[in-house]
């Protein structure tokens, strides 16, 4: 590999982490006005776990943890403090008696509803002047991104 391509990819790997970090970091404080508008006692870190039933409830716990990579503990108390809330409710896994699946409850649901209707709108708003397909690119990509994240816990 010559110097100058040593250089390149440098600098595309220096703009690429600035851009993730940027968009990290804006992401982390919407999630915490997104979660304040579901409840305003719920932990930014939440939201994103309302997504996530939304589209895939009931789930366990453990499977929970392993889509964000975060320890049972700590989707435990995560899902503890939304159930606290009215957000969630868990209910017995016919596979396995032993484990519980967790799924929005009404007023989770209508709340979450409200605020993600919201969010989508502000999407559409910033991404006016973009085409479609360009934002259908953008969710290709940051998808294929996320799932190489699954199996790569190093910083």
């Amino acid at each position: 590999m010559s110097e100058a391509t040593g250089t390149a990819r440098d600098s595309t790997t220096d703009a690429l982490e600035r851009e993730i970090t940027v968009l990290l970091r804006r992401a982390r404080a919407a999630s915490g006005e997104l979660a304040r508008a579901v409840h305003p006692e719920l932990e930014s870190s939440a939201y994103g776990l309302l997504v996530r039933l939304a589209e895939a409830e009931p789930e366990r716990a453990t499977d929970l943890a392993a889509y964000f990579g975060v320890g049972k503990a700590t989707m435990s108390r995560q899902l503890r403090a939304l159930e606290d809330l009215g957000l969630v409710a868990r209910e017995p896994d016919p596979a396995d008696g032993r484990a519980f699946l967790v799924r929005l409850t009404d007023e989770g649901r209508e709340r979450f509803s409200r605020v993600r209707t919201a969010r989508r709108e502000r999407y559409l708003q910033q991404l006016a002047s973009w085409d479609r397909t360009e934002i259908a690119e953008l969710a290709r990509l940051l998808h294929r991104l996320n799932d190489l994240q699954l199996g790569d816990s190093q910083p």
